[in-house]
């Protein structure tokens, strides 16, 4: 009989399934399926994928699913850190080019968003998904199937988008405060885009070679650059109560150009999105959860010291970056030219560093710069770290990327590529890319929002639903308006969501021939039935689409299978099922359980696709017993075609041919490839 998906949602869910079942345990066999991809032949392609990750996917880097070592909370912030705070050296410069003479105003509306929109967000974030997954992970839970997968793919579009501008975006204002340098040498000037692109790949050669723990840099970075940007500001501050002038004629100009305080408010209430990257760096701070040190009453189901870790970090990050960008928004618009600001300006990008120069003097400016152009090219580091991390984490378990992507190396190549190209479109302007950047963090916080929003929903918390869908909306405007206002963010992440499907469409039709499983575990009562069987030196196996479960529904299969295949009567048979799970899934854990029923054995497992987990059940079982097994099915009816679509979508169509293919292709020894029969 055939065994499809499709007439199967009434289907009886296993008999046993409620019960776990331990891989440790020595009554039962855990197999580790393994790739045969993940051998590398040739020196070049030895060394392109030298560590490459376990079959689950995990980047074992600065943001692994398993920290090896963690740290306290607020030396993790310093990581996320080298990203948000890293804004501060164009963040200004962009709120006062964008905004103009209101860009303190528009300021307080971000800090404001930020303090009670995107903190308490994410700290939900942190709450739910504490294994450093993020929203994209919460997402993935709450819309199931394909739609929940195409949708993360989209995010993921985005998220890229968020993370390649960061590199591109942070290497261009580092070459910008390098420039910019009276010390620097004369020919810098007009070779910003190659100076930029050398940044890169200095950055691509670090990963390259081996990107060790980066905590510990971070930390001295983060450390060194707040306090000269403390410096700074407060020296600025200094000079305006000195001279008060400054504020009256900033006052003056503010309303002779936009009337009332009420029509400033109403303003920068609509110009603040475009502001908006002052909110990067959230995404980041829960991405780095398991690298914090938790509590000693932490499980792994609950790790409440490794949240509170985090919320702290949030928080922590939150109110200092607040605190900067209102203080530094003030001092640039009051002391810097309006002018100075705009392209080819000595402020174009870096407003704090042109106060450092103008206040403190070019070698204290000189050492600013330095400290700038180390932790923006860091930024780019823990970009391209979170890229590692993310890429890997979903594209190859929904079989949507080859092999290879689960290896550092050969990923680093392909994002210091196309960090090149983004480099050349946008010439290195710092002010170019900044739509994008604000485009990709504003999306991924939007998506946060709509997943905490989903969740409280779901657990029927009435006000925090209320409360969150009202940022969601105030996300959901700033995004649009961000859109409308600088729509090649939308443009750039458009063609990654493009390449990333195009890319994940080919991959999952190559690949859909291959064992799927990333482990077998047969039960105890599984591995009794296949061994009894194996003594007497053969193993047959029936498959059977699960239907009533009835004693009638066995006994006529049997004898059926029996007449059609020439099964002999005195030959004990094990009849197989797999029951439907979700088919949009490409990698799984497999749980074999053997239970009776009406005196027949049967093997029941729960995939989202059934002839490649046949196949691997089959292997598994010669693997285990020694014996060849062989499997009978009956012919399905239909379109070869549509079972092949069938196939490709639900896991199941034509069953049989599909099956013997899959084991085709991982068994080239035809006297170790189970038989696969049909009548």
């Amino acid at each position: 009989m055939s065994q499809s998906v499709e007439d199967n949602s009434s289907a009886p869910a296993p008999a046993s399934s409620a019960e776990p079942i331990d891989p440790d345990d020595p009554n039962v066999a855990h197999h580790v399926v393994a790739d045969p991809d993940q051998q590398p032949h040739g020196r070049v392609r030895h060394w392109l994928l030298q560590g490459l990750v376990d079959q689950s996917g995990r980047y074992q880097g600065s943001y692994a699913a398993k920290a090896e070592k963690t740290h306290s909370w607020w030396r993790v912030m310093c990581l996320t850190g080298v990203d948000y705070f890293s804004t501060l050296g164009y963040q200004p410069a962009i709120a006062a080019l964008a905004a103009g003479l209101l860009s303190p105003f528009a300021t307080i509306v971000l800090v404001l968003l930020t303090l009670f929109g995107a903190l308490p967000v994410y700290r939900r974030v942190a709450r739910e998904s504490f294994k450093g997954e993020g929203s994209i992970a919460m997402l993935e839970r709450l819309l199931p199937w394909w739609g929940g997968k195409l949708f993360v793919l989209i995010l993921l579009g985005f998220a890229a988008t968020d993370f390649m501008i960061t590199i591109t975006l942070s290497a261009a204002d580092a070459t910008a405060h390098a420039i910019e340098n009276p010390f620097a040498p004369a020919w810098f000037q007009g070779n910003q885009i190659v100076i930029t692109l050398v940044l890169i790949a200095l950055l691509g050669a670090v990963f390259i070679r081996g990107f060790k723990e980066a905590i510990g840099i971070a930390t001295v970075l983060v450390a060194v650059y707040l306090v000269l940007n403390a410096v700074v500001v407060l020296v600025s501050i200094g000079h305006v109560f000195e001279n008060p002038v400054v504020v009256t004629d900033w006052w003056a100009a503010l309303t002779a150009q936009h009337g009332n305080p009420l029509v400033m408010v109403g303003i920068s209430l609509i110009v603040f999105p475009k502001l908006a990257l002052g909110l990067s760096g959230f995404e980041t701070g829960v991405a780095v959860m398991p690298q914090i040190t938790g509590g000693p009453d932490d499980t792994p189901q609950n790790p409440k010291g490794r949240i509170r870790g985090t919320w702290r970090l949030l928080t922590t990050a939150a109110v200092i970056m607040s605190c900067f960008l209102i203080t530094s928004s003030f001092v640039t618009t009051l002391l810097i030219p309006q002018a100075e600001f705009q392209a080819g300006g000595e402020a174009n990008g870096r407003a704090l560093a042109y106060l450092a120069h103008e206040y403190l003097g070019p070698a204290f400016g000189t050492f600013y710069d330095i400290s700038t152009i180390a932790i923006l090219w860091f930024a780019g580091a823990s970009a391209m770290a979170g890229l590692l991390n993310l890429v890997p984490r979903y594209l190859p378990r929904y079989g949507m990327a080859p092999q290879w992507v689960r290896a550092v190396r050969p990923l680093v190549l392909v994002f210091t590529g196309i960090a090149f190209l983004i480099t050349l479109v946008f010439k290195a302007s710092v002010d170019a890319q900044g739509g994008a950047y604000a485009t990709g963090v504003l999306v991924l916080i939007t998506s946060a929002s709509v997943a905490v929003t989903l969740s409280a929903r779901r657990q029927r918390q009435r006000k925090r639903t209320i409360g969150f869908g009202i940022v969601s909306v105030v996300f959901l405007y700033t995004t649009i308006a961000n859109v409308f206002e600088r729509p090649d963010g939308v443009r750039i992440a458009a063609l990654f969501i493009l390449a990333i499907l195009v890319v994940s469409l080919v991959s999952r039709v190559q690949r859909s021939f291959q064992l799927r499983a990333t482990s077998v575990t047969l039960d105890e009562s599984a591995l009794a039935f296949v061994r009894e069987d194996a003594r007497r030196g053969h193993i047959h196996l029936i498959a059977n689409e699960p239907d009533d479960g009835s004693a009638i529904e066995y006994r006529v299969k049997n004898k059926e299978e029996r007449q059609d295949s020439h099964i002999p009567l005195g030959t004990k048979i094990i009849f197989v099922e797999v029951y439907p799970a979700d088919s949009s899934n490409f990698e799984e854990d497999l749980v074999v359980r053997g239970v009776m029923k009406h005196g027949y054995r049967v093997l029941e497992v729960r995939s989202g696709n059934i002839p490649n987990t046949l196949a691997v059940v089959l292997l598994t079982i010669r693997d285990e017993t020694g014996v060849v097994p062989e499997i009978y099915f009956e012919w399905t009816e239909g379109n070869p075609l549509s079972n092949m679509l069938r196939f490709l979508i639900t896991g199941g169509g034509e069953v049989a041919p599909v099956t013997r293919e899959v084991l085709r292709e991982a068994e080239k020894d035809l006297k170790l490839r189970p038989g696969v029969h049909v009548n």
